[in-house]
């Protein structure tokens, strides 16, 4: 079973080329994309808006990173006050 299907391949492909010759923008603010994972992002999208056989995006690791800072500051922060207060 085919993870993508052939017109995202095919769009992949296009946008790799343009990485390649140094035409590739992205989004708003129009910067020079040089990252290659970037790249691949930009034309699963584009493929994605167009129609194509692509999975659904995955979560967002940044909000699971800042939930699990804010869950650790908290306990540090209730096992200080049982100490401070003893």
């Amino acid at each position: 079973m085919a993870k993508y299907g052939k017109k995202a391949q095919e769009k992949v492909k296009e946008v790799m080329e343009e990485r390649k010759k140094g035409t590739l923008k992205s989004g708003k603010s129009g910067k020079k994309v040089t990252s290659r994972k970037q790249a691949i992002a930009i034309g699963l999208s584009e493929a994605r808006r167009a129609g194509a056989k692509v999975p659904k995006k995955k979560a967002s690791t940044r909000k699971k990173a800042s939930s699990r800072t804010k869950t650790s500051s908290k306990k540090k922060s209730s096992a200080r006050k049982k100490t401070s207060s003893s």
